[in-house]
């Protein structure tokens, strides 16, 4: 696992052995998992356990604005 982000108590990872499509997994007091892309090209939750609504708004947030970035990381680690 490769830590991206560090940001407002929370880290979002990349897994090395993970599979398509691209996302990331975002861990604080819960954890949520997003893909990159999803509906629109915007970032989508694919799911969200133990985290609390406004963490969970708020790695949302990370994630929209820094997709390209992350997306780029994604490709690095898995081609």
């Amino acid at each position: 696992m490769v830590t991206i982000c560090r940001a407002h108590g929370l880290r979002i990872v990349i897994f090395l052995d993970d599979h398509e499509p691209a996302h990331v997994h975002v861990f604080g007091d819960g954890q949520v998992k997003i893909n990159l892309i999803g509906e629109n090209r915007a970032p989508e939750l694919v799911w969200a356990e133990g985290m609390k609504h406004g963490d969970i708004q708020r790695a949302m947030q990370i994630v929209a604005e820094r997709q390209h970035e992350f997306l780029a990381k994604w490709k690095d680690i898995h081609g």
